[in-house]
């Protein structure tokens, strides 16, 4: 092999690594900028779920009407424990296996139940087509299916 060919040669490998480790990186570059963007929108979720669910005066401007007021709050107070359930799965901070034990553990509380019944359809509809987003709502219905209603005290 000539001279030449062999520097044109490893120049070209030079050139195709330095392709392939730059177009890795931009993806690696996208993959983080959108894992922060997610991190972002999910505490402005969960800050807005905190004031809303402590503050009467806010809940009122966006409580559904035939929902009173102080039970849209106990509502929201669950949806914020939810919230918090569903960013520790997506990222990765529940380990295998333990989400249904998570999600049990959710809907011992009456609220948690309570928001279930009635968000817990929408919750479905928003996770339509994220893989993970449906697992862990097919998982906390799950539970509230297996929760049996609060037994009343006997009078």
């Amino acid at each position: 092999m000539k001279l030449t060919t062999a520097v044109l040669a490893a120049g070209a490998a030079v050139s195709l690594t330095t392709a392939v480790v730059g177009a890795t990186r931009l993806r690696q570059d996208a993959r983080h900028q959108a894992e922060r963007n997610e991190a972002f929108l999910t505490g402005n979720q969960l800050d807005w779920l905190a004031q809303v669910s402590t503050s009467p005066d806010l809940a009122k401007l966006s409580a559904p009407e035939d929902l009173d007021v102080k039970e849209y709050m106990e509502l929201l107070a669950a949806n914020r424990l939810i919230c918090m359930l569903s960013v520790r799965d997506r990222l990765g901070f529940v380990r295998t296996g333990h989400l249904p034990w998570h999600a049990a553990k959710l809907m011992e509380s009456d609220a948690c139940r309570r928001y279930w019944k009635r968000f817990g359809g929408l919750r479905a509809e928003e996770a339509q087509g994220d893989e993970q987003a449906e697992h862990f709502t097919r998982v906390l219905d799950q539970a509230a299916k297996n929760r049996p209603p609060a037994q009343r005290p006997a009078a």
